[in-house]
């Protein structure tokens, strides 16, 4: 899978010698039926997310984006299509973030999303837009947290990879 984009904290320097705990996920560009983009706001942390999370422990990369998407957009997807992965170094808690990201198509029934208890803390609102009203939308944010402007960088870079190969 091609390298879209590393990214680094603004300290990376003071802590490119450290041990970083590796995480690994999967996320996607999911389209419906009218070419609206499902986008997550974290209401908590005044940033959009694109839906997905965590590989787990014997888990492939697929069944986790599936899991995923399935939980935080209520739909199942298919026509799935990489666009690439990104790395985010982030020292301040000591992790390499690496996610896999895709492009796919939403497919059956619309369920109501099931969040954790962390992602209800955070606030999460599925919002269904344009691709760019999306972007747009992402580039206006203004993470207000250290984890959300990783996540900022890291899904517009993924948005604007979708918009650039598919629409």
């Amino acid at each position: 899978m091609e390298l879209i984009k590393e990214i680094y904290d603004d300290g990376f320097e003071q802590h490119a010698d450290q041990a970083y705990r590796v995480r690994k996920a999967a996320r996607a560009v999911v389209i419906n039926d009218r070419d609206e983009i499902a986008l997550l706001f974290v209401t908590n942390g005044n940033y959009h997310k694109l839906p997905g999370g965590g590989i787990k422990i014997n888990e492939t990369i697929y069944d986790a984006l599936k899991r995923e998407v399935e939980e935080e957009v209520g739909t199942m997807i298919e026509d799935i299509e990489e666009l690439g992965m990104t790395m985010e170094y982030r020292g301040e808690v000591g992790q390499l973030q690496i996610s896999y990201g895709y492009k796919a198509k939403a497919t059956g029934e619309l369920k109501d999303p099931i969040y954790t208890e962390e992602e209800i803390n955070d606030g999460f609102v599925l919002r269904w837009v344009p691709m760019h009203i999306a972007i747009e939308i992402m580039k206006q944010d203004q993470p207000t947290n250290y984890i959300g402007k990783f996540i900022q960088n890291r899904d517009m870079e993924l948005l604007m990879k979708a918009d650039e190969l598919f629409f």
